[in-house]
Protein backbone atom coordinates (compact mmCIF):
# COMPACT_ATOMS: atom_id res chain seq x y z
CA UNK A 1 0.00 0.00 0.00
CA UNK A 2 0.94 3.52 -0.89
CA UNK A 3 1.93 6.22 1.93
CA UNK A 4 -0.47 7.57 3.86
CA UNK A 5 -0.38 11.11 5.76
CA UNK A 6 -3.09 11.53 9.03
CA UNK A 7 -4.32 15.07 9.86
CA UNK A 8 -5.14 15.92 13.39
CA UNK A 9 -7.34 18.69 14.65
CA UNK A 10 -7.96 18.66 18.28
CA UNK A 11 -9.81 20.88 20.11
CA UNK A 12 -11.14 21.05 23.67
CA UNK A 13 -13.92 18.31 23.08
CA UNK A 14 -13.00 17.17 19.78
CA UNK A 15 -10.58 15.54 17.50
CA UNK A 16 -10.67 15.76 13.61
CA UNK A 17 -8.65 13.66 11.39
CA UNK A 18 -8.29 13.11 7.79
CA UNK A 19 -6.18 10.59 5.96
CA UNK A 20 -4.75 11.14 2.51
CA UNK A 21 -2.76 8.64 -0.03
CA UNK A 22 0.53 9.86 -1.36
CA UNK A 23 0.39 9.14 -5.23
CA UNK A 24 4.13 9.59 -7.06
CA UNK A 25 4.64 13.11 -7.04
CA UNK A 26 3.63 13.94 -3.93
CA UNK A 27 0.30 13.89 -4.47
CA UNK A 28 -2.71 13.74 -2.19
CA UNK A 29 -5.77 11.79 -2.64
CA UNK A 30 -8.21 12.46 0.25
CA UNK A 31 -9.16 8.62 1.56
CA UNK A 32 -11.26 9.69 4.60
CA UNK A 33 -11.98 11.96 7.51
CA UNK A 34 -13.91 11.65 10.68
CA UNK A 35 -14.39 13.15 13.94
CA UNK A 36 -14.76 12.85 17.85
CA UNK A 37 -17.08 14.90 20.01
CA UNK A 38 -17.67 14.87 23.44
CA UNK A 39 -14.40 14.20 24.69
CA UNK A 40 -14.32 14.37 28.47
CA UNK A 41 -17.33 13.29 28.67
CA UNK A 42 -19.79 10.61 26.86
CA UNK A 43 -18.09 10.64 23.42
CA UNK A 44 -19.10 9.43 19.87
CA UNK A 45 -16.97 9.26 16.64
CA UNK A 46 -17.74 8.89 12.86
CA UNK A 47 -15.72 8.40 10.03
CA UNK A 48 -16.60 8.80 6.24
CA UNK A 49 -14.73 7.36 3.65
CA UNK A 50 -14.16 9.25 0.36
CA UNK A 51 -16.49 6.41 -1.23
CA UNK A 52 -19.31 8.06 0.57
CA UNK A 53 -19.41 4.87 3.22
CA UNK A 54 -20.02 6.06 6.69
CA UNK A 55 -19.41 4.45 10.08
CA UNK A 56 -19.18 5.32 13.57
CA UNK A 57 -15.29 4.64 15.65
CA UNK A 58 -15.86 2.08 18.36
CA UNK A 59 -14.88 3.89 21.71
CA UNK A 60 -14.04 2.01 25.15
CA UNK A 61 -17.08 2.59 26.92
CA UNK A 62 -15.11 1.46 30.11
CA UNK A 63 -13.26 4.39 29.79
CA UNK A 64 -15.73 7.26 31.18
CA UNK A 65 -14.44 10.31 30.60
CA UNK A 66 -12.36 9.86 27.48
CA UNK A 67 -9.55 11.98 26.83
CA UNK A 68 -7.44 12.36 23.55
CA UNK A 69 -5.49 9.33 24.46
CA UNK A 70 -8.39 7.16 24.22
CA UNK A 71 -9.92 9.28 20.86
CA UNK A 72 -6.29 8.38 19.06
CA UNK A 73 -6.81 5.24 20.49
CA UNK A 74 -10.25 4.97 18.35
CA UNK A 75 -8.61 6.38 15.13
CA UNK A 76 -5.84 4.41 15.31
CA UNK A 77 -8.34 1.46 16.00
CA UNK A 78 -9.92 2.50 12.64
CA UNK A 79 -6.70 2.83 11.01
CA UNK A 80 -5.90 -0.74 11.79
CA UNK A 81 -9.10 -2.20 10.71
CA UNK A 82 -8.98 0.27 7.24
CA UNK A 83 -4.98 -1.06 6.85
CA UNK A 84 -3.56 1.87 6.98
CA UNK A 85 -2.09 2.20 10.09
CA UNK A 86 1.41 0.42 9.28
CA UNK A 87 1.82 2.45 6.33
CA UNK A 88 1.49 6.86 8.36
CA UNK A 89 4.40 8.12 6.92
CA UNK A 90 3.51 11.39 8.62
CA UNK A 91 1.37 13.23 10.98
CA UNK A 92 0.31 16.57 10.55
CA UNK A 93 -1.36 18.09 13.37
CA UNK A 94 -2.93 22.44 13.71
CA UNK A 95 -1.88 24.57 16.43
CA UNK A 96 -3.82 27.52 17.06
CA UNK A 97 -0.94 29.67 18.13
CA UNK A 98 2.35 30.09 16.90
CA UNK A 99 3.65 32.76 18.87
CA UNK A 100 5.55 35.96 17.31
CA UNK A 101 8.42 33.91 16.19
CA UNK A 102 7.01 30.04 14.46
CA UNK A 103 5.96 31.36 11.08
CA UNK A 104 6.64 27.98 9.55
CA UNK A 105 5.48 24.34 10.02
CA UNK A 106 8.19 22.72 12.45
CA UNK A 107 8.97 19.13 12.83
CA UNK A 108 7.86 18.31 16.42
CA UNK A 109 10.51 17.04 19.10
CA UNK A 110 11.26 17.79 22.48
CA UNK A 111 12.39 21.29 22.00
CA UNK A 112 9.61 21.94 19.82
CA UNK A 113 6.87 20.75 22.51
CA UNK A 114 8.82 22.55 24.72
CA UNK A 115 8.26 25.88 22.99
CA UNK A 116 4.80 25.11 22.20
CA UNK A 117 3.64 24.83 25.94
CA UNK A 118 5.45 28.32 26.25
CA UNK A 119 2.73 29.62 24.26
CA UNK A 120 -0.17 28.03 26.35
CA UNK A 121 -0.75 31.67 28.29
CA UNK A 122 -1.16 33.25 24.86
CA UNK A 123 -4.07 30.45 23.35
CA UNK A 124 -5.07 28.45 27.15
CA UNK A 125 -8.30 27.60 25.48
CA UNK A 126 -6.58 25.97 22.67
CA UNK A 127 -2.88 25.30 22.94
CA UNK A 128 -3.28 21.72 25.72
CA UNK A 129 -5.32 20.73 23.52
CA UNK A 130 -2.83 20.47 20.51
CA UNK A 131 0.05 19.57 22.96
CA UNK A 132 -2.64 16.56 23.78
CA UNK A 133 -3.16 15.08 20.23
CA UNK A 134 0.27 15.73 19.98
CA UNK A 135 1.27 13.55 22.18
CA UNK A 136 -0.76 11.26 21.67
CA UNK A 137 0.16 10.75 18.07
CA UNK A 138 3.69 10.59 18.99
CA UNK A 139 2.74 7.69 21.49
CA UNK A 140 0.29 5.85 18.36
CA UNK A 141 3.15 5.74 16.23
CA UNK A 142 6.64 6.04 17.52
CA UNK A 143 9.58 7.21 15.60
CA UNK A 144 6.45 8.94 12.45
CA UNK A 145 7.47 12.38 11.88
CA UNK A 146 5.02 14.74 13.66
CA UNK A 147 4.27 18.35 11.78
CA UNK A 148 2.86 21.24 13.44
CA UNK A 149 1.09 23.76 11.24
CA UNK A 150 0.02 27.54 12.55
CA UNK A 151 -3.60 29.19 12.33
CA UNK A 152 -0.92 32.43 13.04
CA UNK A 153 1.81 31.96 11.03
CA UNK A 154 -0.39 33.30 7.70
CA UNK A 155 -0.36 36.59 9.20
CA UNK A 156 3.31 36.95 10.43
CA UNK A 157 3.66 39.50 7.28
CA UNK A 158 1.44 42.05 8.89
CA UNK A 159 3.17 45.47 9.18
CA UNK A 160 3.83 46.87 12.64
CA UNK A 161 0.42 48.85 12.81
CA UNK A 162 -1.82 45.64 11.93
CA UNK A 163 0.53 43.99 14.80
CA UNK A 164 0.35 45.81 17.74
CA UNK A 165 -2.05 47.21 20.00
CA UNK A 166 -1.87 51.26 21.65
CA UNK A 167 0.45 49.68 24.86
CA UNK A 168 3.25 50.28 26.13
CA UNK A 169 6.01 49.12 23.56
CA UNK A 170 7.14 46.70 26.32
CA UNK A 171 3.98 44.40 26.30
CA UNK A 172 4.58 43.88 22.24
CA UNK A 173 7.94 42.82 22.84
CA UNK A 174 6.50 40.13 25.48
CA UNK A 175 4.31 38.76 22.90
CA UNK A 176 0.95 41.09 23.20
CA UNK A 177 0.38 41.16 19.56
CA UNK A 178 -2.92 41.11 16.79
CA UNK A 179 -1.63 37.19 15.60
CA UNK A 180 -4.63 36.80 13.77
CA UNK A 181 -5.71 33.27 13.53
CA UNK A 182 -7.52 30.90 10.66
CA UNK A 183 -4.32 31.12 8.91
CA UNK A 184 -4.50 27.70 7.33
CA UNK A 185 -7.99 28.63 5.46
CA UNK A 186 -6.53 31.70 4.13
CA UNK A 187 -3.76 30.12 2.97
CA UNK A 188 -5.70 26.99 1.63
CA UNK A 189 -8.03 30.30 0.15
CA UNK A 190 -5.23 31.86 -1.47
CA UNK A 191 -3.91 29.25 -3.27
CA UNK A 192 -7.24 27.77 -4.38
CA UNK A 193 -7.43 31.43 -5.69
CA UNK A 194 -3.99 31.56 -7.61
CA UNK A 195 -5.22 28.13 -9.91
CA UNK A 196 -8.72 29.41 -10.61
CA UNK A 197 -8.10 33.59 -10.86
CA UNK A 198 -4.50 33.99 -10.63
CA UNK A 199 -4.44 37.82 -11.22
CA UNK A 200 -6.99 38.54 -8.59
CA UNK A 201 -4.64 36.10 -6.60
CA UNK A 202 -2.23 38.67 -7.26
CA UNK A 203 -4.35 42.12 -6.30
CA UNK A 204 -6.11 42.87 -3.07
CA UNK A 205 -8.38 40.36 -1.47
CA UNK A 206 -10.50 40.18 1.54
CA UNK A 207 -11.66 36.54 2.69
CA UNK A 208 -14.59 35.86 4.97
CA UNK A 209 -14.12 32.96 6.64
CA UNK A 210 -17.58 32.61 8.56
CA UNK A 211 -18.07 29.63 10.28
CA UNK A 212 -18.48 28.08 14.02
CA UNK A 213 -15.42 30.48 14.31
CA UNK A 214 -15.47 33.55 12.01
CA UNK A 215 -13.14 36.05 10.82
CA UNK A 216 -11.76 38.00 7.93
CA UNK A 217 -8.32 38.65 6.62
CA UNK A 218 -6.64 41.14 3.90
CA UNK A 219 -4.60 40.05 1.27
CA UNK A 220 -2.00 42.06 -0.52
CA UNK A 221 -0.08 40.02 -3.12
CA UNK A 222 -0.64 36.98 -1.48
CA UNK A 223 0.40 38.19 1.93
CA UNK A 224 -1.83 38.90 5.24
CA UNK A 225 -1.64 42.54 6.01
CA UNK A 226 -4.81 42.72 8.41
CA UNK A 227 -7.30 40.50 9.89
CA UNK A 228 -9.60 40.77 12.75
CA UNK A 229 -8.77 38.59 15.20
CA UNK A 230 -6.35 40.12 17.72
CA UNK A 231 -4.33 38.40 20.20
CA UNK A 232 -6.88 35.76 20.67
CA UNK A 233 -9.69 33.84 18.94
CA UNK A 234 -12.26 35.90 20.87
CA UNK A 235 -11.90 39.15 19.31
CA UNK A 236 -13.27 41.21 15.36
CA UNK A 237 -16.43 39.46 14.66
CA UNK A 238 -19.22 37.44 16.35
CA UNK A 239 -18.93 33.64 16.37
CA UNK A 240 -20.98 31.18 17.24
CA UNK A 241 -20.37 31.22 20.87
CA UNK A 242 -17.63 33.98 21.49
CA UNK A 243 -18.85 37.49 21.65
CA UNK A 244 -16.31 39.14 18.92
CA UNK A 245 -15.30 43.12 19.65
CA UNK A 246 -16.25 43.86 23.18
CA UNK A 247 -14.75 47.33 25.04
CA UNK A 248 -12.52 46.26 27.45
CA UNK A 249 -14.70 48.01 29.72
CA UNK A 250 -17.27 45.58 29.90
CA UNK A 251 -14.50 43.26 31.30
CA UNK A 252 -13.74 45.55 33.47
CA UNK A 253 -17.47 45.89 34.70
CA UNK A 254 -17.64 42.33 34.64
CA UNK A 255 -14.75 41.93 37.48
CA UNK A 256 -15.91 44.89 39.07
CA UNK A 257 -19.22 45.21 39.36
CA UNK A 258 -20.15 41.53 39.07
CA UNK A 259 -17.64 40.28 40.87
CA UNK A 260 -16.79 37.24 38.10
CA UNK A 261 -13.56 35.91 38.35
CA UNK A 262 -11.17 35.33 34.89
CA UNK A 263 -12.98 31.42 34.52
CA UNK A 264 -16.26 32.75 34.66
CA UNK A 265 -15.51 35.64 31.78
CA UNK A 266 -13.39 33.47 29.89
CA UNK A 267 -16.45 30.79 29.95
CA UNK A 268 -18.91 33.66 29.25
CA UNK A 269 -16.95 34.95 26.21
CA UNK A 270 -15.74 31.76 24.72
CA UNK A 271 -18.52 29.51 25.60
CA UNK A 272 -22.00 31.62 25.91
CA UNK A 273 -22.02 34.50 23.73
CA UNK A 274 -21.97 34.86 20.15
CA UNK A 275 -25.37 33.79 18.13
CA UNK A 276 -25.55 31.17 21.05
CA UNK A 277 -25.48 33.44 23.93
CA UNK A 278 -27.51 37.09 21.60
CA UNK A 279 -30.59 34.42 20.37
CA UNK A 280 -30.60 32.18 23.33
CA UNK A 281 -31.24 29.34 21.10
CA UNK A 282 -28.49 28.16 18.88
CA UNK A 283 -25.14 28.85 17.73
CA UNK A 284 -25.92 27.10 14.54
CA UNK A 285 -27.10 29.54 11.90
CA UNK A 286 -29.09 27.23 9.60
CA UNK A 287 -31.26 26.90 13.02
CA UNK A 288 -31.35 30.67 13.86
CA UNK A 289 -32.70 31.34 10.14
CA UNK A 290 -35.43 28.70 10.40
CA UNK A 291 -36.43 30.29 13.82
CA UNK A 292 -39.23 32.69 14.07
CA UNK A 293 -37.74 34.10 17.42
CA UNK A 294 -37.05 37.72 17.49
CA UNK A 295 -33.91 36.83 19.34
CA UNK A 296 -33.07 34.48 16.41
CA UNK A 297 -33.74 37.14 14.35
CA UNK A 298 -31.81 39.87 15.93
CA UNK A 299 -28.32 37.87 16.70
CA UNK A 300 -28.42 37.46 12.67
CA UNK A 301 -28.74 41.03 11.96
CA UNK A 302 -25.67 41.53 14.40
CA UNK A 303 -23.62 39.04 13.05
CA UNK A 304 -24.20 40.60 9.52
CA UNK A 305 -23.79 44.30 10.82
CA UNK A 306 -20.50 43.51 12.04
CA UNK A 307 -19.36 41.50 8.90
CA UNK A 308 -20.20 44.72 7.25
CA UNK A 309 -18.58 47.10 9.43
CA UNK A 310 -15.21 44.86 9.40
CA UNK A 311 -15.73 44.20 5.31
CA UNK A 312 -15.85 48.32 4.70
CA UNK A 313 -12.55 48.44 7.41
CA UNK A 314 -10.47 46.10 5.25
CA UNK A 315 -11.74 47.45 2.21
CA UNK A 316 -10.26 50.65 3.59
CA UNK A 317 -6.41 48.94 4.90
CA UNK A 318 -5.52 47.62 0.49
CA UNK A 319 -7.38 50.69 -1.09
CA UNK A 320 -10.33 48.81 -2.58
CA UNK A 321 -10.03 44.61 -2.66
CA UNK A 322 -10.22 44.05 -6.69
CA UNK A 323 -11.89 40.33 -4.72
CA UNK A 324 -13.76 39.12 -1.95
CA UNK A 325 -13.62 35.79 -0.98
CA UNK A 326 -16.88 33.45 1.12
CA UNK A 327 -15.42 30.64 2.93
CA UNK A 328 -16.39 28.41 5.80
CA UNK A 329 -19.45 26.94 7.24
CA UNK A 330 -21.97 30.21 6.56
CA UNK A 331 -20.01 32.21 3.85
CA UNK A 332 -20.31 28.71 1.84
CA UNK A 333 -23.61 27.77 2.38
CA UNK A 334 -25.60 30.93 3.78
CA UNK A 335 -26.88 32.57 0.55
CA UNK A 336 -29.29 34.69 3.39
CA UNK A 337 -26.21 36.42 5.07
CA UNK A 338 -24.29 36.40 1.87
CA UNK A 339 -27.03 38.66 0.46
CA UNK A 340 -27.17 40.07 3.51
CA UNK A 341 -23.25 41.55 3.96
CA UNK A 342 -23.11 42.58 0.32
CA UNK A 343 -26.32 44.65 0.15
CA UNK A 344 -25.84 47.96 -0.84
CA UNK A 345 -22.31 47.69 -1.56
CA UNK A 346 -22.21 49.07 -4.57
CA UNK A 347 -19.91 51.78 -3.54
CA UNK A 348 -17.80 49.35 -2.81
CA UNK A 349 -18.04 47.85 -6.82
CA UNK A 350 -19.86 45.30 -5.26
CA UNK A 351 -22.90 44.50 -7.74
CA UNK A 352 -24.26 40.88 -6.83
CA UNK A 353 -25.87 38.30 -9.12
CA UNK A 354 -29.20 37.67 -6.99
CA UNK A 355 -29.46 33.93 -8.09
CA UNK A 356 -25.85 32.70 -8.60
CA UNK A 357 -25.89 33.93 -4.84
CA UNK A 358 -28.72 31.85 -4.12
CA UNK A 359 -27.17 28.66 -5.79
CA UNK A 360 -24.10 29.45 -4.06
CA UNK A 361 -22.27 29.65 -7.34
CA UNK A 362 -18.15 30.11 -6.98
CA UNK A 363 -18.57 33.26 -8.26
CA UNK A 364 -21.51 35.16 -7.07
CA UNK A 365 -21.27 38.64 -8.21
CA UNK A 366 -22.60 40.19 -11.75
CA UNK A 367 -20.57 40.23 -15.04
CA UNK A 368 -20.30 44.10 -14.78
CA UNK A 369 -18.85 43.98 -10.93
CA UNK A 370 -15.71 45.78 -11.15
CA UNK A 371 -15.39 43.86 -7.76
CA UNK A 372 -15.36 40.02 -7.90
CA UNK A 373 -17.32 38.04 -5.15
CA UNK A 374 -16.08 34.29 -5.01
CA UNK A 375 -17.24 31.29 -3.06
CA UNK A 376 -14.58 29.00 -2.17
CA UNK A 377 -15.00 25.66 0.00
CA UNK A 378 -11.85 25.75 2.37
CA UNK A 379 -10.13 22.45 3.18
CA UNK A 380 -7.70 23.14 6.55
CA UNK A 381 -6.67 19.07 6.74
CA UNK A 382 -5.54 19.55 3.00
CA UNK A 383 -3.68 22.49 3.82
CA UNK A 384 -2.33 20.89 6.91
CA UNK A 385 -1.28 17.24 4.40
CA UNK A 386 0.31 19.74 2.04
CA UNK A 387 2.69 21.21 4.82
CA UNK A 388 3.60 17.70 6.15
CA UNK A 389 4.64 16.15 3.29
CA UNK A 390 7.32 19.01 2.94
CA UNK A 391 7.90 19.87 6.45
CA UNK A 392 8.54 15.82 7.10
CA UNK A 393 10.48 15.49 4.11
CA UNK A 394 7.97 12.44 3.42
CA UNK A 395 8.48 10.77 -0.80
CA UNK A 396 6.22 8.15 -2.13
Amino acid sequence: MSKVILTLNAGSSSLKFAVFSLADGGALNPLASGEIEGIGATAKGAVKTSSGDASELALDPKAGGVDHQAAMGAILGWLKEAGYADSVAAVGHRVVHGGPDLGQPILVNGEALAKLRRLIPLAPLHQPHNIAGIEAAMKAFPGTPEVACFDTAFHRSHPFVSDTFALPRSYYEEGVRRYGFHGLSYEYIMQTLRKIAPQNAREDVVIAHLGNGASMCAVHDGRSIASTMGFTAVDGLPMGTRCGQLDPGVLLYLMTEKRMSAEAITELLYKNSGLKGMSGISQDMRELEASDSPAAREAIDYFVARARRELAGLAAVVDGPEAIVFTAGIGEHAWKVREAILSGMEWMGIHLDIEANRASAEIISAKSSPTIVFVIPTDEERMIAEHTVVTAGVAN
